[in-house]
């Protein structure tokens, strides 16, 4: 899994309700993201709010 910031990918260490795990943190101001996951070789998207940005490896989501 990856979230894709402004063009950046960050690998996912882990994905909850509202919620996700970076491996690496890297400091971004509250912005608009896309996770993108793979599931047997399929690839699926979605569109998410980082209401708090990202200022730490536990990273606030919610839908758009």
């Amino acid at each position: 899994m990856i979230l894709l910031v402004n063009g950046e990918s960050l690998s996912i260490r882990e994905l909850g309700p509202d919620f996700l795990l970076l491996e690496k943190m890297v400091a971004y101001p509250p912005c608009r993201a896309v996770i993108r996951m793979w599931v047997d070789g399929e690839q699926d998207e979605w569109s998410v709010r980082l209401p708090e940005g990202i200022v730490s490896e536990r990273v606030a989501l919610s839908l758009p």
